[in-house]
Parts: structure tokens; sequence; C-alpha cells
């Protein structure tokens, strides 16, 4: 079999160019071929998102997200300043706003310190020292939280693969993949070309369940998207840094938050409602077929029956600029609903097996000839050079 590349990488986001870009670093001169159905670079999860290096406070212990998450922040850092991406470190606030989120409050405190991030403990008066609109009964300052530009970073990794001797091919949407364990993968694009890989990487995000099975292989689980809507602050100066709520461990979401971007612009957000497709950006975009294999998969009603008053919420919250202006009030009261203008949503490719659990954490399966990243939703932009090192280690054992 004539191989036209040694390692066949499908998704273009911030995970499948950090695995191409890690490759290129640890075997120099290595054939790697990267396939993007869009015209560029970080069109979906990647340049949709909030900007946040996340600290890795959230996760638990010895998870790959906690670990991948405190490492990446460093390495994305270092990584903005060495090509002079814009960037800032400047920390974010944690609020309760309630007395039943104080001992969720403190048990991020002592997750924080068993994942090795500093974190210090504020008061009321405190905390707006740092934010003088935000008012909560007590809160952490996290100190390693910082800001970037994600799709910066991506387009700075593609121009390091391709300067690395990699190719890239936008536009190359892969419709089929004919894989055999003793020989490769060829996969077949849309406009017809065929490309011959001796390993497949599956970094396709939104779709990755799709492409998984298109290898024929059963990854176990579904993509069910869920849509996050944002607002513009109109009034950036009541924000003057990264504020969260207490988040719910029961859900990956974070609660709509309050984002000083790199911009100086401040971003409101987001909900969490389910999208009506893939890449359904708003409640008009309607895919039948994806929505039909949501709907099909009996994970996503266990979801529903178990979680159904958090999703009415979120919904009324999509539905109601006044719902939503409730929801940012509690963190900052000066609020108004003039002060939101609607921004673009993104949407979260979360990962839900069969019996309705949302894996929380990253997700990666090997199989003859392939590795499927099948969960990396946040915080994956932060962590994405090491996911991208820990996919290519698994990778190259498969090359020899």
């Amino acid at each position: 079999m004539a191989y036209d590349c040694d390692v066949l990488v499908i998704g273009g986001g911030i995970v499948g160019l950090s695995t191409a870009y890690a490759l290129t670093r640890a075997r120099p001169g290595i054939r790697v071929t990267v396939l993007e159905k869009e015209p560029g670079p970080a069109r979906h999860q990647t340049g949709r998102n909030s900007g946040v290096i996340h600290s890795g406070i959230y996760y638990r212990p010895g998870s790959l997200k906690a670990r991948f998450a405190v490492k990446g922040a460093a390495e994305m850092v270092k990584f903005c300043a060495e090509y002079g991406i814009p960037h800032a470190v400047g920390g974010k606030l944690i609020v309760a706003t309630e007395r039943s989120e104080l001992p969720r409050l403190h048990a991020l405190v002592q997750r924080g310190r068993e994942n090795g991030i500093p974190v210090r403990e504020l008061g009321p008066s405190q905390i707006t020292e740092f934010e003088p609109e935000v008012r909560g009964l007590a809160g952490i300052h996290v100190a390693t939280t910082g800001i970037c530009d994600f799709g910066a970073v991506a387009a700075q990794l593609a121009s390091s693969v391709r300067d690395a001797g990699a190719e890239i091919r936008y536009g190359a949407e892969v419709t089929r993949i004919d894989r055999r364990a003793d020989r490769g993968v060829a996969v077949r694009t849309a406009a017809g070309d065929i490309v011959r890989g001796r390993v497949l990487v599956n970094c396709a995000g939104l779709h990755c369940d799709r492409v998984a099975r298109l290898a024929g292989d059963d990854p176990g689980m579904r993509i069910v998207p869920f849509r996050g809507e944002y607002y513009d602050l109109a009034r950036p100066e009541l924000v003057r840094g990264l504020v969260y709520p207490v988040p719910d461990p029961a859900f990956p979401f974070l609660g709509v938050h309050l984002t000083r971007g790199i911009d100086g612009g401040v971003h409101v957000g987001p909900n969490a409602v389910p999208a009506l497709a893939r890449e359904g950006y708003d409640w008009a975009t309607v895919r039948p077929r994806e929505l039909g294999m949501t709907l099909a998969w009996p994970g996503s009603w266990h979801i529903a029956r178990a979680h159904w008053r958090y999703g009415a919420g979120e919904l009324h919250r999509s539905l109601s600029k006044k719902a939503f202006t409730r929801a940012v009030r509690r963190l900052l009261p000066a609020v108004e609903p003039s002060d939101l203008r609607p921004a673009k949503a993104g949407v979260r490719a979360q990962a839900v097996l069969r019996d309705g659990t949302l894996a929380d954490d990253f997700l990666f399966v090997e199989g003859a000839r392939t590795v499927h990243v099948l969960n990396a939703p946040s915080p994956a932009a932060t962590a994405s050079l090491p996911i991208g090192r820990e996919v290519a280690r698994r990778v190259l054992a498969q090359v020899g």
C-alpha cells in the first residue's frame, strides 16, 4: 500500500493541530496530513469559546482534566509569549451568593490545593477590592487563570505544523473511511480525494462519534450538543476581570459568568441549552438527521428525566432576556437588560454514555490503527498542548 502520510489527523481545531504539532516535534520528518472540513482552522469549539486559560481548580484531583489543565495553563502562557499572541494572567474570582453555596466553595478551595493551585479565600469586603460592582457572601481568588485568543493559538499551531513539513487540507470533509488492520487507513473526502495513512487520529470534535463509526469502531457514546449563548456587556467598566459563580458539581457547565476578554470587552454567559444540530448556533438551525440521532440515543432521555428542572431553567434564560439578566444580577446587581447585547454562541461537544452519564474527563479510545479523541470540551483549549502530546504518544506507539 502506498501511503500519502504516516499519520492522518481528522479535525483542524486546537486539539487536532496540537496533535500534529506534537508529532512533528517528537519525530522530525514524520509525514502528517490534517484534514479539516472548514475553510480554515478553529471554526467551531476553539474559535467560539470565552478565551479563558483555566487554572484546573474545578477538576477531580488525579483526573486527566486536572493534570492537563494545570500543566497546559502554564504551557499556554509560555506559548503565547513565545509567538507574540495577546494574553494576560490576572486571576479570577469565584463568588458564592447564597449560603447553600458555601460548602461547595470550601470544597473548591480544597480541590484547588490538592491540584497544586494557589487559592486565596475572600470575605465580602475583599471581593469588592477586586471587583467593586460584584456582591457575594464569600469568594476565592485563583491567581493562575488567564485569557488569550485561542483562534490565534490555533493559527500559530497550523503555521508551525506546516513549517515542520506537515500538510493541512481545508475544505476536506471526510465521508468514508476504509481501515484495514494489516495495511492502514484510506479516507475519502466529499470532493472525491483519497488520502492513505498508516494511522488515523480522530480529533473531529462535534463529529468525533460519527468519524469513529465511519472507521468501524463503536465509540460507546454519543455527542449531545449543548449551545452556550452569550451576551456582550454594554458597560464593560462594570467588570475588571473574570467573575464566576460556584458551579454545581452535578453538571459539567460552569454557570453564567463574566469574562473580560483580551480585546477589553466583557462576555456574559453562557447558559447551556440543547442544540438542534451539531453546529446549531441558534434556534433556527435544525438538522433533522442529527437531531434524530440525539433523540434516538438512550442517554439523551436519561439526562432529560434526571435534570429536567435544571434544563427548564436554562431554556427559560435562553428565551427570556429578563430571566438571563436576573441570573447575571446574582453576581453583578447593577446590570440592566439594556446592558446585554447578543454575541455569537458556541456549541459544546458533550459525550454522553448510553446510561445518561455525562463523560466528565477527557476520553481517548484506541483501535486498530486509530486513536479517537471522544470527549474534549472545556478545558481542552487550555490543555491542548499536553493533550496533543498524549495523543501523539499513543499514535507513535502504533506507527512504530
